[in-house]
């Protein structure tokens, strides 16, 4: 009998994957646990001799063996979401069993890190540079530059640090590499620690991401001899949203607080423990074994457009029918992304907005869709990429309400060192609220006679528009890091594009 392959990774086993796997073994299959292909709509995927079966239950098990079934997708590599993909990061994806040394060698690992252990640190550092790699953390900062700045900082003991705390809404791609391909995680951190001269590595985790830290220190401890005297360990947080913040993040490591640091010193030059420190996150390390490898400077470089070079995992999901992991190179339009790949809303009603980049990603109007995945294109259209996460909404969507979220996401996940983010967040969240309900009547305090400075008229919706908009200014100016320095996107790009989500009225 064949052998079935059904993924491991953990969106796939809430769907039903355990249960299914033990099925095809009761009726007596070889059932063998692979990474998923990210096509999540399909999830359970059951994949015979390259063919693919979804999404699929125990009751389809004898169809599925017998050849009748009716959820045959075909040959799976030849799927047009699969097809019109350029893989590098994620190009096991599917193929691999996540812990298998004999897998990850076969399909080309360790390549990037035997060859990068002949060049030594400074054709590394050059050949990273080359590339044109920017962080895929969210800020777009060149790796090179960054590992560059590591390796020149004097000090003998130097440390990577990969940031895996995953926590915008809507993505997903780094715990999908880390249970899928543990593997590369480890040899990008492995090139890098050879290239800025660090012996030592930790891997940050958020608590909720069993499976890829049961994953990362399985992979951690088979592959200890291959990486040696390179050394790696997992530390794992509790969840804050604001520990994946850079500073936050090495707070937490550390034992300490997550709380924000205040820059300079940047963690490049005082990182963990005070030292030099390169922190990447997962997608940015992942992807160094193929750059490293014969060739993969050039090839990477010279994938997408203008200053942003190779590919991006954008993740599809939200209100879309296709849900998944869509690695592409820069240029794509969002238009495209959406609607031709992801194939529009799994409602079926008309998509109203788009959030690009996790909850502090600007709302995208559809007139927007023409705009291409381009970190620069984005900056100018007062929006970001962030982690490349695209989350989808339908007609029914109230913009208000999702403005008033925001803010409210704000508050509840400040690490309340900077005044802007913490109590803007909260005013912010009550103006929305009183833009809503067409302005407020003064209180009994304003209008106390004691008073003598305050106005006595009532609050005008337009009133409230100013204080929105000048308390937006201020979050974004005036905050330590990007939790409350980009809640102004969300707010304002719903605020511009739909207005009558909060009772105003539609300037022409």
């Amino acid at each position: 009998m064949s052998v079935v392959r059904i993924s491991d990774d953990s969106l796939a086993k809430a769907c039903g994957a355990d249960a299914l796997a033990a099925a095809f073994e009761k009726a007596g299959a070889t059932v063998e646990r692979v990474s998923s292909w990210g096509m999540h709509w399909l999830e359970p995927l059951v994949e015979i001799g390259g063919r693919g079966f979804g999404p699929a239950t125990p009751g389809d098990v004898d169809a599925i063996l017998d050849g009748s079934s009716a959820l045959d997708i075909g040959t799976i590599a030849e799927h047009p979401f699969i097809a019109g993909q350029q893989r590098l990061t994620f190009a096991r994806a599917g193929l691999t069993r996540p812990l298998s040394l004999e897998d990850y060698a076969a399909t080309g690992g360790w390549a990037g890190f035997e060859r990068a252990k002949g060049l030594g640190s400074e054709k590394i550092l050059e050949e990273v540079t080359q590339s044109g790699l920017r962080g895929r953390g969210g800020a777009g900062f060149p790796a090179g530059i960054k590992w560059q700045t590591v390796a020149r900082a004097a000090g003998e003991e130097k440390y990577i640090v990969c940031n895996a705390d995953e926590g915008d809404s809507g993505t997903f791609a780094d715990r999908m590499l880390m249970e899928g391909d543990p593997f590369a995680l480890v040899e990008g951190m492995a090139i890098a620690g050879l290239a800025v001269g660090a012996g030592h590595g930790f891997i940050y985790l958020r608590s909720e991401y069993p499976d890829a830290i049961a994953k990362m220190e399985g992979a951690i401890a088979l592959s200890a001899e291959i990486v040696a005297p390179f050394k790696l360990e997992v530390r794992v947080g509790a969840g804050a949203y604001v520990c994946g913040e850079e500073t936050s993040l090495l707070n937490s490591l550390e034992g300490k607080r997550g709380e924000v640091r205040a820059k300079p010193p940047l963690p490049a030059l005082e990182g963990a423990f005070g030292k030099p420190t390169v922190v990447n996150n997962v997608l940015t390390l992942a992807a160094v074994p193929h750059i490293l490898a014969e060739g993969g400077a050039s090839l990477y470089e010279s994938l997408g457009i203008d200053r942003s070079k190779g590919t991006m995992p954008v993740q599809l999901a939200g209100n879309i029918r296709h849900g998944g992991l869509y690695e592409t190179a820069f240029g794509i339009s969002l238009g495209t992304l959406v609607n031709d790949i992801g194939g529009g809303t799994e409602s079926g009603r008309p998509v109203k907005a788009v959030q690009v980049g996790g909850p502090l990603g600007a709302y995208m109007h559809p007139d927007r869709f023409d705009l291409p995945f381009d970190y620069e294109a984005f900056t100018a259209a007062e929006s970001l990429i962030g982690h490349g996460g695209i989350t989808v909404f339908d007609e029914t969507a109230d913009m208000g309400a999702m403005a008033r979220f925001a803010f409210e996401f704000c508050a509840a996940e400040s690490c309340g060192k900077c005044t802007p983010c913490r109590i803007g967040a909260v005013r912010g969240a009550e103006l929305i609220d009183r833009i809503r309900d067409g302005g407020r009547v003064r209180d009994r305090i304003e209008l106390a006679p004691q008073m003598h400075n305050t106005k006595t008229a009532a609050r005008s919706q337009e009133d409230e528009v100013q204080l929105v908009e000048d308390l937006c200014e201020v979050m974004r100016d005036g905050s330590l890091c990007a939790l409350g320095g980009f809640t102004p996107f969300p707010v304002m790009s719903a605020m511009r594009h739909w207005p009558e989500d909060f009772g105003l009225e539609r300037k022409v």
